[in-house]
């Protein structure tokens, strides 16, 4: 997933500690490096791991509970409530934790994420061996973490301030959405993120009311009310875009700025289509995420791959449209630039964190191979993960948990869920 898209045959990956030392042909690499553990990947195809660009991971919970709704309505009536009901950090660490076993089983080896309680998903995270940039979901009112937004402030900074130099927690300031937050709330976020030189990121025109709201309220679009308070920068991750504009658009590749598209999410909730391919053409950056397992069910990025190519397909009646090789960049290397993190994931090259995983190609549904990033976006499936390795140490080996216990977590879940099946009348 170099910028040259180079695919090696018959290759091998040279890893010392936490970083990639080589990549080249088999014989070349093995004749000049000798490794205390070799992994046998004949016949497998080895990749970059996916990077998973917005979730919120404690939302294993959710997963089913609140379906088929619109989003004012789930978000309003089912979401905060029960949030406000159940979750609190050893409940935000025990789900947190299965994203991580969900993610790390799919390909998935790094993600950013967004919610409530984040320095227990941290701890969840760093207990996992995964990757991660996460924030302290920020709003007007008092969530379950925080009584009002100064202290979530207060908490982000903590955040930061305690993770700063660890090598696998990154953190990046996160107010939830312009319509969950006030100006000052806004301001104050930004401030924060300049402070520390961290990434800035939000919810933004998820739906057409949101927008309608937004412009009403400030008496312009949006995208210039952003302009306007400093928030336009390459610094700056905007989750969803929906309802993008052309000049929308225009001002967000001017500036820098990144932005997520979330495909599943977004037809599950009936949000719309985002304008991916007029994004990519003005050159905007775009990274692909699943968002929550309440808005999507699961995390699987090859899934979200496969959706991503094929919807704006049929929406612009052009089979041409979002190529494999294209969304297969969005997931790994364009994903990384989309998090600031280019320089240490997303491809496979020297100098570069051993964040890999190896896909078993030895089945019907992946037999015959012609075209491989065909094959990752039309055809694997995250149960074709057969090891991954995150920052040079296997995670993963033959479909095998090597950092989290896998059965007693599965059963500490299903205890846990007993409880939210009471309070939701369920049998």
């Amino acid at each position: 997933m170099d910028d040259n898209g180079t695919l090696i045959k018959k290759g091998s990956i040279a890893v010392d500690g936490e970083n990639i030392i080589a990549v080249g042909e088999k014989g070349e690499i093995e004749s000049r490096y000798i490794s205390r553990e070799i992994i046998n990947a004949e016949g497998f195809m080895v990749m970059p791991g996916l990077i998973n660009c917005h979730t919120h991971a404690p939302m294993t919970y959710f997963r089913g509970l609140a379906d088929d709704l619109e989003l004012t309505d789930w978000l309003n009536n089912y979401i905060f409530p029960d949030e406000a009901r159940f979750v609190n950090g050893e409940f935000s660490y025990l789900w947190s934790l299965l994203a991580c076993a969900e993610m790390i089983k799919s390909g998935t080896t790094t993600f950013c994420d967004m919610y409530i309680f984040e320095d227990d998903v941290a701890m969840a995270v760093k207990s996992a061996g995964m990757r991660c940039l996460l924030g302290e979901a920020l709003f007007d009112f008092p969530s379950p973490n925080f009584k009002n937004p100064e202290e979530g402030l207060k908490y982000t900074e903590f955040l930061i301030q305690k993770w700063a130099s660890d090598p696998l927690v990154n953190i990046l300031v996160e107010p939830h959405a312009l319509y969950t937050c006030s100006f000052n709330l806004l301001q104050e976020s930004k401030k924060l993120a300049d402070k520390y030189g961290v990434p800035l990121g939000t919810h933004y025109l998820e739906t057409k009311s949101e927008k309608e709201k937004l412009a009403g309220k400030y008496g312009k679009s949006p995208t210039s009310f952003l302009k306007d308070i400093g928030y336009l920068s390459e610094q700056f991750i905007a989750f969803h875009c929906v309802y993008m504009e052309e000049e929308d658009i225009r001002m967000f590749a001017d500036h820098g700025c990144k932005m997520v598209h979330n495909p599943e999410s977004n037809m599950k909730l009936a949000s719309g289509v985002a304008s991916v391919p007029e994004m990519m053409r003005a050159g905007v950056t775009v990274g692909l995420g699943t968002d929550g397992c309440a808005s999507n069910n699961n995390l699987d990025m090859f899934q979200e791959m496969d959706t991503a190519a094929k919807l704006h397909k049929v929406v612009k009646l052009d089979p041409t449209v979002m190529d494999a090789r294209t969304v297969v960049r969005m997931a790994t290397c364009q994903g990384a630039k989309a998090l600031g993190m280019e320089n240490i994931v997303g491809s496979l090259k020297a100098g570069m964190k051993a964040d890999i995983i190896v896909i078993d190609l030895n089945k019907p549904h992946l037999t015959p191979l012609y075209n491989e990033y065909s094959h990752i976006v039309y055809a694997v499936n995250g149960a074709d993960v057969d090891t991954v390795l995150i920052n040079g140490k296997v995670v993963m080996k033959n479909r095998k948990l090597l950092t989290i216990a896998e059965d007693e977590l599965m059963a500490m879940v299903e205890e846990t869920a007993i409880r939210i099946k009471k309070q939701f009348g369920m049998n």
